[in-house]
């Protein structure tokens, strides 16, 4: 049995979302730049480069690189033989995302009822999801996931029958609809199997795969594949304003499902894309 003390925890929280929210990953950094050199067209050429232009901004004067930094998501993966002392989980983890965004002077987004609208004023309750893995270890994944891409996300309960083209059809039309409205590129997470709320899970999760990293499983590579190019012909382009990269990114993960089912979510992010992970 080892012992973490959750104070390591609210620690690490705190700066995980200061850090996501100052600074573009690595693989987005690279993704805008390759799409830059692709293009053709000025407009979205220029608009690639502001981009990089604000990334360099924020990150060199440590501040957000968009207004909206999101709503706090959090999944822990925690070894079974890890005993947390000092406190309780859910509150450490709580306590790093108010210091992160108090001390890192980021937009608080949260309301605390959906209905009433009152702001909570320091960014919780973050969504948290709890997996209790083998070892001793406590694996920390981060997404501060901001609603003009959010409000995007779509599900649905497809029939098995509707099969592989049904998903693809699913995926496209998904991010079509959104067109300019999540900011694009945007990166597509993908959820295919389990039930209408893991099929969901599983695509928020997908999306803290860094860009670049395919799906393990076969036939959901090649689907990320052939949505990816369906997608990049819409000529939605960055920003919305034409071009030949409207996504980064589809990121698909699957789940065994019941033989009367074919439940798939699609969770949209922003070109930011913000996520991270740490082990402690």
């Amino acid at each position: 049995m080892r012992e973490v003390d959750v104070h390591i925890i609210s620690k690490k929280i705190k700066e995980m979302f200061i850090a996501m929210n100052y600074e573009l990953g690595a693989d987005l950094k690279l993704a805008i730049t390759k799409a830059m050199e692709k293009e053709e067209q000025d407009l979205p050429k220029s608009i690639f480069c502001d981009l990089l232009e604000n990334a360099r901004i924020a990150g060199q004067n440590r501040i957000p690189t968009c207004q909206d930094t999101g709503m706090a998501v959090v999944f822990m993966e925690i070894g079974q033989d890890v005993h947390f002392i000092s406190g309780y989980i859910e509150d450490a983890v709580n306590q790093g995302v108010r210091e992160a965004y108090e001390d890192g002077f980021l937009r608080k987004s949260v309301v605390s009822h959906p209905l009433e609208r009152k702001n909570t004023g320091d960014n919780t309750p973050a969504v948290i999801h709890y997996e209790i893995v083998k070892g001793d270890k406590v694996k920390i994944t981060t997404t501060a996931k901001g609603f003009g891409s959010e409000n995007m996300s779509r599900i649905k309960m497809l029939n098995p029958s509707d099969g592989e083209e049904g998903v693809l059809d699913f995926i496209i039309e998904t991010v079509k609809l959104a067109g300019p409205n999540p900011c694009p590129p945007v990166v597509v997470g993908v959820g295919i199997g389990g039930t209408m709320e893991k099929a969901a899970l599983i695509a928020k999760k997908a999306l803290t795969r860094d860009i670049g990293v395919p799906s393990k499983d076969q036939k959901a590579r090649e689907i990320e594949e052939r949505s990816l190019e369906a997608i990049n012909k819409l000529n939605i382009g960055p920003q919305g304003f034409g071009g030949k990269t409207s996504a980064f990114s589809v990121n698909i993960d699957v789940f065994p499902t019941h033989i009367a089912g074919l439940p798939i979510a699609v969770n949209i992010n922003c070109h930011a894309s913000r996520h991270m992970e740490a082990i402690i």
